[in-house]
């Protein structure tokens, strides 16, 4: 029997999405809250860029316990153990990864928290695509699993190299699971895939576009991409796939620009549940012809 699957959002606290996503006159405060109307799964994106504070964590934890008891939040582990300082710059790789001697500790005492409430699905290791297949490379993922072993890990490579049969044996007998990407195939990107090698399941779409996806753009413009019905239902399909092979399974919408992750995560909701959803007022009235359709009245 297939486990359960979530669908959410990378992130919640976007400006552009004022207004669009949730109404323009909303605090920031009163962010989380109303998204966890609308949606199980947030993946905090925040957690990359520096270990979540303790209180904070608790304070996002009470908010959505208070809105939605089968909400759940997953992770990114934070860049310092996943990419070079200077990554823009500087291919990844287990020789320039450095982080810092308390990073450890305080990227564990946020997640705790979360986990201690019973909300963690995943904590997401997210490399870059110059993160290569190598024994070093791969000698350093081992030693990260080790370090963050008490949590259900997921690591989300996008180089090709590292999709081998054998990779994903090993993956499996660590008890890591292995994040199925969306992403424009430029030079060695991995593909779209369905696999699983753990309880957990996991799924980033961070859309396609080719254009700006390594221009010297705002990093918005990037994820500037909204998936078609066509793309969604492929989707769906791997989802189901995947989701046939675990207990959990986690998918999470990154074509944060303009609330354009909110409107595909809906209609992929809507395609696996065959329902209607609730949607935003606000995101209803951006999107009309995507969500008219299968909104709720």
């Amino acid at each position: 029997m297939s486990g359960v699957i979530k669908i959410g959002l990378a992130g919640w606290s976007y400006k552009d999405w004022a207004g669009v996503v949730y109404p323009a006159s909303l605090k920031a405060a009163q962010r989380l809250a109303y998204v966890a109307e609308f949606f199980n799964l947030v993946e905090i994106n925040t957690s990359f860029y520096g270990p979540i504070r303790p209180e904070v964590g608790r304070e996002w934890c009470h908010i959505v316990s208070a809105r939605n008891p089968d909400f759940t939040f997953t992770a990114k582990l934070y860049r310092g153990f996943t990419h070079s300082p200077v990554s823009e710059i500087e291919s990844t790789s287990a020789s320039t990864i450095r982080p810092a001697a308390g990073d450890e500790r305080d990227v564990k005492a946020g997640f705790d928290v979360l986990a201690s409430a019973g909300l963690l699905g995943a904590v997401l290791a997210q490399f870059p695509i110059s993160f290569k297949y190598t024994d070093e490379n791969r000698a350093y993922l081992q030693q990260l699993v080790a370090k963050f072993a008490e949590y259900p890990l997921v690591v989300e490579v996008r180089h090709a190299s590292w999709n081998q049969p054998e990779i994903l044996g090993w993956l499996a007998s660590l008890g890591v699971g292995l994040c199925n990407i969306d992403q424009p195939l430029l030079g060695r990107a991995i593909r779209p895939a369905a696999k699983a090698t753990s309880s957990i399941g996991y799924i980033r779409l961070h859309g396609r576009n080719y254009k700006q996806w390594f221009g010297e753009t705002n990093v918005r413009d990037r994820y500037d991409y909204l998936y078609s019905g066509n793309e969604l239902a492929q989707w769906k399909e791997r989802v189901t796939e995947v989701s046939a092979q675990t207990t959990a399974t986690y998918v999470v919408a990154n074509n944060h620009n303009l609330g354009k992750a909110a409107v595909n995560a809906l209609e992929l909701i809507s395609l696996l549940n065959q329902k209607k959803v609730h949607a935003p007022p606000t995101l209803l009235a951006a999107y009309p012809d995507q969500l008219g359709p299968i909104a709720q009245k």
